[in-house]
């Protein structure tokens, strides 16, 4: 009788184990909450900033991009670094990606804050193309980007972008 309580016992332990194993191992979805701009006028502005920056970064117009870069920009890339110099940004953005690599913003995926006082904060996801290798696979990968109004002169101060691999 004792080793049927104890294989009952034995078989009840490991049951429980493996339930609460599995419950833990379930993953746990939550649906994004629509986003809704607090500030129509201001997300329309900074999307517009946004696509002006990068028709311009996508056919290497550097006067453009200049024009939006702060003279004390910070740039924050997870696997680059920190860069706080606008020439090196420049320079850069001429010999490393004119003509070979382009951006696509996932459609969708802006959301804009606005930040008192001083402009607002961007945040999405996009796409870059290497036109040097067609074939490689381009993973969305997420960007903040903080702009700065000085009187109708908004200019890009901060930029951290992030990436999946």
């Amino acid at each position: 009788m004792n080793s049927k309580l104890l294989l009952f016992l034995a078989l009840a332990i490991f049951t429980t184990s493996c339930i609460s194993i599995r419950a833990k191992s379930k993953r746990t979805i939550v649906a994004k909450e629509q986003y809704v701009p607090v500030d129509q006028e201001l997300y329309n502005t900074i999307v517009a900033l946004d696509k002006r920056f990068f028709d311009a970064y996508n056919t290497c117009d550097l006067e453009t991009q200049a024009e939006l870069i702060s003279e004390d920009i910070e740039f924050f890339h997870d696997k680059g670094g920190l860069a706080t110099s606008k020439t090196q940004i420049m320079e850069a953005m001429k010999n490393n990606i004119c003509d070979k690599v382009t951006r696509t913003l996932i459609e969708g995926s802006v959301e804009v804050y606005p930040i008192a006082g001083y402009g607002a904060v961007q945040m999405g996801e996009h796409k870059f193309f290497n036109k040097l290798e067609p074939t490689a696979k381009s993973i969305p990968s997420k960007f903040v980007t903080i702009w700065k109004n000085d009187n109708g002169n908004w200019k890009m101060t901060r930029i951290v972008s992030t990436h999946k691999n």
